[in-house]
């Protein structure tokens, strides 16, 4: 299958810069999973569309203060460093996407705000890539990232993070630390839908998945299968794998909250069907062939042309299906990507659904 199969026409007007006013006061889209009707709603309205009994499982990772510039001690440049993961129990060592990553060469040391000295150690693995290893003398933890860092805003965002960002771009319920991005499906979320959803007899639990900018980044091969996904750390707690194997022994729904919550439960559910608790790694890529083991409805944004997480939603509900439904939200003006619109992919038709193709 062609990375081209998946391109559509975005205006550039409709990349959401900057969040709605409100929190929660966007737009909804439901698409039928397998006819492919669409309807027009906005986010208040979800709960009508859940059934009584699903179990809704969400991404609880917060995100850091990842975006951290350095200055180059040889020429006196700054340099932008977005922080993944630490490489290293200590906290001293840690993998990082460099902008002009071809310049960026072992041995070159980086002074940080505070003064903390990072420098570049070769790795075999990084040729190539965007990716580099950065040393430190001292430990970096999440105070050193609260005092040095900036919102990691998406590229498509074309300004620097703002004051407010700092709560816009992170979920109300977010609690372990460690994405290098927000998963924003969970952005629409707030403490009164939650009760909402609650109160309609809709259960909730929690993954955590920390996301990494190998999600984010085009997929440079003609054909997808030749695509590798980078790796992401997961962590399915004992409760939520037991809600959800129970869910699905039952008969109940399973939505999932962003696609980080629906690659953890696939990639965590054994050939039996069954979703193990505890910490893993994945690399999983879904693209149309895909056969989902765990999830039957999503609730997502709208994601970028060509990209592997547009490639998911058309592996749950048709590629043509999906882009049909985006064609439907450009003429309609949703807006797109982190900052902007949602969608629910469900399983079943709604009778409240209305202005259907």
């Amino acid at each position: 299958m062609l990375t081209k199969d998946f391109y559509f026409d975005l205006p550039e007007e409709l990349i959401a810069q900057h969040p709605s006013s409100v929190r929660g006061e966007d737009k909804l889209m439901v698409l039928e999973r397998f006819s492919g009707s669409v309807s027009h709603h906005a986010m208040g309205e979800l709960p009508d569309f859940i059934h009584s009994g699903t179990l809704m499982v969400f991404n609880n990772s917060r995100v850091r203060r990842a975006r951290v510039y350095g200055i180059k001690e040889t020429t006196g440049r700054e340099q932008e460093f977005m922080f993944l993961n630490q490489l290293d129990e200590a906290g001293t060592f840690w993998n990082v996407m460099v902008k002009n990553a071809k310049k960026q060469k072992g041995g070159m040391r980086y002074m940080f705000p505070d003064g903390s000295i990072g420098t570049i150690v070769e790795d075999a693995k990084n040729a190539g890539t965007e990716f580099r290893s950065l040393r430190f003398e001292c430990a970096l933890d999440e105070a050193w990232f609260d005092k040095n860092g900036h919102m990691p805003l998406p590229p498509y965002i074309k300004r620097g993070d703002e004051l407010s960002d700092a709560e816009r771009y992170q979920t109300v319920y977010a609690k372990e630390t460690g994405s290098a991005a927000c998963p924003t499906a969970g952005l629409h979320f707030t403490d009164d839908m939650l009760q909402r959803l609650a109160a309609k007899g809709i259960d909730i639990a929690w993954v955590t998945l920390h996301v990494g900018l190998g999600t984010f980044l085009p997929v440079r091969e003609a054909e997808i299968e030749k695509h590798k996904m980078h790796e992401e750390v997961y962590t399915i707690p004992a409760e939520t794998a037991s809600k959800v194997n129970e869910a699905k022994r039952s008969g109940r729904t399973i939505l999932a909250v962003g696609t980080t919550s629906v690659r953890t439960l696939e990639a965590a559910c054994t050939e039996s069907g069954v979703v193990q608790e505890g910490t893993g790694s994945t690399r999983i890529f879904m693209y149309p062939g895909y056969t989902f083991k765990v999830v039957d409805e999503i609730f997502t944004n709208f994601h970028t042309p060509e990209s592997t997480l547009l490639m998911l939603v058309s592996a749950f509900a048709g590629r043509e299906n999906i882009l049909r439904a985006y064609r439907a939200a450009v003429e309609n003006s949703y807006r797109f990507f982190s900052y902007g619109d949602a969608m629910l992919i469900t399983h079943a038709a709604c009778s409240k659904m209305h202005g259907l193709f």
